[in-house]
């Protein structure tokens, strides 16, 4: 099962992807993944099953799966 996880500011939005009835229509997530311009927010990104759109240290930590020291806070400091 495929899922989307969507950055908007410091809400995240998790979206279960495929054959279910959970599955919003296209355009729902197209709105989702599409910024003001009407391009794709940025970062995006798939890691396995897991596509990842717009920037959140935790979510991009997770897809990643960031151990202890995460290497988005690498060289910081």
């Amino acid at each position: 099962m495929t899922e989307l996880r969507v950055a908007r500011g410091r809400k995240v939005v998790r979206v279960r992807l495929g054959e279910c009835e959970e599955r919003p229509p296209d355009d729902e997530l197209l709105a989702l993944m599409l910024g003001r311009s009407g391009n794709l927010r940025a970062p995006t990104l798939q890691v396995g099953t897991i596509i990842v759109v717009g920037y959140n240290r935790d979510i991009l930590e997770s897809a990643l799966g960031a151990g202890q020291e995460s290497a988005l806070g690498a060289g910081q400091g």
